[in-house]
């Protein structure tokens, strides 16, 4: 299981307002290259984004569906990647003073990625969130720094 941990500077209500937003999720999201809302209203429980990874002159679609949420604490998420399967990618934003603490717990549950989980996949994933949390960070500060975010 690849559990990582980042501290943002600005408030839960700033972060889950870019969680919130499915035109930002390929500014966070690490391979991501653009993403749309497929269907529903993300990310109430069912509603789905649709997003494509550009690798070299490849491009690959894949599917985000919100599996359970508790707004502004917490999201499931069940991430259909095509050939290499789903992965459940859980994330909790937690109260931190008057920053937030977000928590992204991520792992292979069908296909390639969950038949072949081992800890070095836990270790590339380990990585991919280190970047992803940073890339997050990022936007929040940014736009709670110009006023954009608000709680």
């Amino acid at each position: 299981m690849a559990v990582r941990h980042h501290l943002i500077h600005a408030t839960p209500g700033q972060v889950w307002a870019v969680l919130a937003d499915t035109s930002r999720y390929a500014d966070w999201v690490v391979g991501t290259s653009d993403s749309r809302a497929a269907r529903g209203v993300w990310p109430e429980l069912g509603a789905a984004l649709e997003y494509t990874v550009r690798i070299g002159p490849w491009t690959v679609a894949g599917t985000t569906v919100v599996r359970r949420v508790d707004a502004p604490a917490e999201l499931e998420l069940e991430v259909d990647s095509g050939p290499l399967g789903t992965a459940r990618v859980a994330i909790e934003v937690r109260p931190w003073g008057e920053e937030a603490l977000v928590i992204v717990d991520e792992h292979p549950l069908r296909g390639i990625g969950g038949t072949f989980h081992n800890a070095a996949v836990d270790a590339l994933i380990q990585l991919r969130h280190r970047s992803m949390l940073a890339r997050l960070a990022k936007v929040v500060e940014e736009h709670a720094a110009a006023g954009r975010v608000q709680d």
